[in-house]
């Protein structure tokens, strides 16, 4: 409905309340009447007010939104009013690459890798922003832990905020809560190893979805299970299992001998899980020397990258735990990695301020040393097609490298907030980007650039 429209609703009312007033001076309608101009007058305050709230809604809407014609017509993608600020852009970028402390668990090793980093160009643009809402807020548990964001289709996002787990919906524009874990969280099926009295005031330190289902690990070894499409809890997994906090979650289609689907928990008790998502079995635990921050499976299910408190990364037998090899160059703690589609190349990310790419047939040296702007690289992901390698720092940028062009090119997203996470839809013609921020928080949504060109919808 169009302003106007608002407007000429705004006389009737008055005209109504004009003619209230008549007719208490003069006193000259019957019962029946008044009963009758009583309801008509309650309908039109009543559609008055219906009319007010959703021309606020809208207000509210345009405030908290930007679209990709806004952005082009020079609106800041975050809706920052640089403009009514005493500091432009590029100064407040430049104040934020020498301010910002990026954490390390080794004196000085972001510093130390210059030498060996491979020379990128700028300039890649195979994502274009499409839209930004600030009416999701996106928040981080843990500052180390940046997988809290996670997109099932091109129009659907899962996020963590504050105690709860959102759906967003870039179709409808639509924010609905799936699970609220302030509140007693009880399993609706009995499984071995479920906590059947529930968990409370829960703290989500990682998230999953996939193939209808919601995994999301707490502060405390609490792991939680939902079937989205059913609404169901399927189970809850115990602290007596788990002893310590759920660091990140990945999912395995169909192992050797078993159908359906399982899961991975990667722990700071130094094991890593797997679990039986029908039944919530815990099928194999294997053991670490130290905690362990991330854990991806190849493609093929038969490797597994196991990266945590310690300089070096593992490849593990998918089957039996068993180390197969290691791949030492980083110089810190590493807290994300990713396998390309074809099972040959994966990634590690560490507080370096650095992402390497490996390759299984020469695992001697790394094939690319990525380094970020300012910080450690908390978050990995390859597109499905093999053709981009996303990575995250902990604020600011995400970077996508090109696959093709060996990681020599690559597309730079600049913002400001720290990043909760980044998720590719399984199409990848989406990236969505959590940003934690006291005033701007908000969920931003990139669509893949095709040779051809559409008209921006009206969302």
């Amino acid at each position: 409905m169009s302003y106007n429209e608002v407007d000429q609703m705004e006389y009737i009312v008055d005209d109504g309340d004009v003619a209230d007033s008549i007719d208490d001076e003069n006193h000259t309608a019957d019962d029946a009447n008044l009963d009758d101009y009583d309801m008509v007058s309650h309908i039109f305050f009543l559609l008055f007010f219906i009319i007010k709230w959703k021309v606020i809604c809208i207000r509210r809407w345009l405030v908290h939104n930007t679209s990709a014609s806004q952005a082009r017509k020079g609106k800041d993608i975050q809706g920052i009013p640089w403009d009514r600020l005493n500091i432009t852009r590029d100064s407040y970028r430049l104040t934020r690459l020498e301010q910002y402390k990026n954490y390390e668990n080794m004196p000085s090793s972001g510093e130390a890798v210059d030498k060996g980093c491979k020379p990128t160009e700028k300039g890649g643009s195979y994502f274009e922003f499409f839209h930004n809402t600030r009416l999701v807020k996106p928040t981080i548990l843990h500052f180390q832990l940046r997988n809290l964001v996670w997109a099932t289709s091109k129009h659907d996002a899962y996020l963590v905020s504050n105690y709860s787990v959102m759906h967003w919906s870039s179709l409808l524009q639509n924010l609905t809560e799936v699970l609220n874990f302030s509140e007693n969280i009880v399993p609706t099926e009995r499984n071995s190893g479920t906590l059947l009295e529930g968990f409370t005031r829960t703290q989500l330190s990682t998230l999953a979805v996939k193939d209808r289902y919601l995994v999301a690990g707490g502060f405390h070894g609490e792991l939680v299970c939902r079937d989205v499409s059913e609404c169901t809890l399927r189970g809850l997994g115990s602290s007596k299992l788990i002893k310590d906090e759920v660091s990140a979650l990945d999912y395995l289609k169909h192992r050797l001998f078993s159908s359906g689907l399982h899961f991975m928990t990667s722990n700071n008790d130094c094991g890593v899980r797997e679990y039986d998502m029908e039944r919530f079995h815990l099928l194999n635990h294997f053991s670490f020397p130290w905690p362990v921050n991330h854990t991806s499976i190849s493609p093929d299910r038969k490797l597994l990258t196991v990266v945590g408190d310690d300089l070096d990364g593992l490849l593990v037998d998918a089957r039996n735990g068993k180390t197969v090899a290691s791949v030492v160059g980083h110089l810190d703690y590493s807290f994300a990695s990713a396998w390309h589609p074809d099972s040959r190349m994966f990634a590690t990310g560490n507080q370096d301020k650095t992402c390497r790419v490996w390759d299984l047939r020469n695992l001697s040296m790394p094939t690319a040393v990525l380094k970020g702007n300012m910080g450690a690289v908390r978050s990995i992901r390859f597109s499905g097609d093999g053709q981009f390698l996303v990575m995250a720092e902990p604020a600011d940028f995400v970077h996508i490298y090109s696959t093709k062009d060996n990681f020599g090119k690559r597309q730079e997203l600049d913002f400001f907030g720290e990043i909760s996470g980044v998720s590719l839809s399984p199409d990848d013609e989406s990236i969505y980007i959590g940003i934690w921020d006291r005033t701007y928080a908000s969920l931003l949504q990139y669509n893949r650039r095709h040779t051809y060109e559409y008209l921006d919808s009206l969302m």
